[in-house]
């Protein structure tokens, strides 16, 4: 399928990339032009531009792994239909003619909703579904939205049909065709507001997506698309836009405000840059953040080259907040300017689901927590997470397990195909339960609670020694005399669960007497000492793969394979095949923690 086959793509001979340029809003009501001393005050125009962000997926403030409506300590609600609740409200406040509705990226993954249309039922099927997210999206009204990066999650083909359901563009200046470099999805979209009496605003919106596509789904874009830095692309697009009559400029990003990257020196673009957009692009008026998962009401950033400030906002993730940017525009020698621009967000928890939005998708709703309770296999006896943080448990060792399953099938008649597999895996939860008895997808997709995909990657015996040696800092230096109290026993440094590994195939002892760099003791391989020059195919999660949580080599080593299969549905796949969940088919001792080589447990 040629990647730019929308027809809107070659509408401009001025960019020769492409602009989707919606119908004139209906004239909406400017401020009247006041009298005052014979002298008319200037004409001024009032626009308001919401936006989202990381909705992954979430239509309902409905946990599926819990079979329960969603909660937490904060008491966030999620979901588009609470958003289309505020959305709402705001358009009947600031009337519907003077707003615009964006979103930032992360639409078409990250929850068993998202995953049933890509992969049970997919949305790419002859005859197949429209997309809930596109229904809903839809049914609100967005205006555009920016690609995230996991829009790339199921495939191009995916990606694709859901794009065409959608009655919106989906904009990515920084996503380009691989052979002609030229955009291979709509780099911006400009609509214009008629003003009673005055010329009518333009308003242009350039999306950016992350530069990380290109490791983080590889094996789908490789070749076939190419994602330069944001800041490269916002300042060759800006400028186009703003001598295309652009009298306000909004960028959609998905990408976060920090400057940092997860991703270290594997790639020459940063990774979180919407603040670096904002000071070093002059024309830029307003950044709608995505990607990082973090609230930002209100940023103010000042450009470098002009000194004026560029306002930036984020909405908490998963819908449960709005951005509002209010503009103030007044009319100044025939040319509009922007005189202000305010940020603030919304609470999703304020606001009761639209009726509209419910009735619209119960059907697929009801039909994926259906397809999530199912029983797919039985369970020999009951598997906790509990004391997964510091014993050995086999409930970790389900997912090394299905981790080597999978990566010895990928390497299979390949160079590789020799090399011993092991895997990684964190404890993430501490309350997950595979219980006793019928075992359904929810359960198990409980266990892995986070959207990763699974990567293999070439290290030496060394470098696997000194990726335990740092994994194994999670744990408080504990004197061989001391008391052991489990809840003090971890999280040294507030190193977070997820950033412990366990290393399957291998035999070793952490030795929580000792100091940090110091703690792996007897690692063996195959009943002997492990060779530092042996090598292995590690299989890890892609977070890991891609150097987060810091630990040593990974990031750099040798990728032969990856994919974008979620780890989690891997797990409901094995089981599903196995049909009883046992023990004694996956679970092996082969860490423990001592102190002075004596055990602790």
């Amino acid at each position: 399928m040629p990647l730019n086959r929308r027809k809107f793509l070659k509408k401009s001979a001025v960019t020769g990339a492409g602009v989707a340029l919606a119908g004139a809003a209906a004239a909406p009501a400017a401020r009247a032009a006041e009298v005052s001393g014979g002298k008319k005050s200037p004409k001024r125009y009032s626009l308001t531009v919401m936006g989202t962000t990381d909705l992954h997926g979430h239509v309902f403030n409905w946990d599926y792994f819990k079979d329960a409506e969603y909660t937490d300590k904060a008491g966030n609600a999620q979901g588009l239909a609470r958003i289309s609740t505020l959305v709402n409200e705001i358009r009947k406040e600031k009337g519907r003619c003077n707003t615009l509705l964006l979103d930032a990226g992360d639409t078409i993954q990250g929850t068993p909703l998202t995953y049933y249309y890509a992969k049970v039922d997919p949305i790419t099927a002859k005859g197949g579904p429209v997309h809930p997210m596109a229904q809903a999206m839809n049914a609100i009204g967005f205006d555009a939205a920016a690609l995230g990066n996991h829009e790339f999650n199921y495939g191009i083909e995916t990606l694709r049909k859901f794009e065409s359901q959608c009655r919106f563009p989906l904009l990515g200046a920084n996503a380009l065709d691989a052979k002609t470099l030229k955009p291979a999805f709509p780099p911006y979209f400009i609509k214009k507001f008629h003003v009673p009496g005055a010329p009518p605003v333009k308003v242009a919106v350039l999306g950016l997506t992350n530069p990380g596509i290109a490791i983080w789904d590889k094996a789908y874009v490789q070749g076939r698309l190419t994602f330069p830095g944001l800041e490269e692309q916002a300042a060759k697009w800006v400028p186009k836009l703003r001598s295309m009559g652009a009298d306000v400029v909004v960028v959609s990003a998905h990408s976060g405000s920090s400057g940092t990257s997860s991703y270290g020196d594997q790639l020459p673009y940063v990774e979180n840059s919407a603040a670096l957009v904002a000071q070093q692009v002059p024309g830029i008026d307003a950044i709608l953040v995505g990607h990082a998962h973090v609230e930002i009401p209100e940023l103010k950033v000042t450009n470098a080259a002009t000194g004026r400030t560029v306002v930036l906002s984020e909405p908490l993730a998963y819908a449960e907040r709005l951005s509002v940017f209010d503009f103030e525009l007044v009319l100044e020698k025939g040319k509009w300017q922007v005189a202000s621009v305010a940020a603030a967000v919304r609470n999703s928890n304020s606001v009761a689901d639209d009726p509209k939005i419910t009735k619209l998708l119960k059907d697929e709703h009801d039909v994926v927590v259906a397809y999530v309770n199912q029983v797919v296999g039985t369970a020999t006896q009951t598997l906790t997470t509990v004391e997964a943080r510091y014993k050995d448990a086999p409930i970790i060792d389900l997912i090394t397990k299905v981790q080597e399953d999978v990566v010895k099938a990928a390497l299979a008649g390949t160079a590789y195909a020799s090399l011993p597999v092991i895997a990684q895996a964190s404890p993430f939860s501490r309350t997950s339960e595979i219980p006793a008895g019928d075992v359904t997808i929810r359960d198990l997709s409980s266990l892995y609670v986070y959207d990763n995909t699974l990567v293999a990657k070439v290290m030496t015996g060394a470098q696997i020694r000194a990726y335990l040696e740092y994994s194994a800092n999670y744990f408080v230096q504990t004197a061989a005399d001391a008391t052991i109290d489990v809840e003090k026993l971890t999280n040294a440094n507030n190193r977070p669960d997820y950033n412990y590994d366990y290393v399957s195939g291998l035999q070793y002892d952490i030795d929580i007497a000792q100091a940090e760099g110091s703690r792996i003791k007897n690692l063996t391989y195959n009943g002997a000492a492990l060779d530092d020059a042996q090598q292995f195919v590690l299989a890890v999660n892609n977070y890991r793969a891609n150097g987060g949580g810091a630990f040593p080599h990974v990031a750099s080593a040798t990728e032969v394979w990856s994919e974008s299969t979620e780890i989690r549905t891997r797990i409901s796949e094995w089981v599903t095949a196995k049909g009883t969940l046992d023990p004694k088919e996956f679970a092996s001792v082969d860490w423990k923690l001592t102190r002075d080589g004596t055990p602790v447990f």
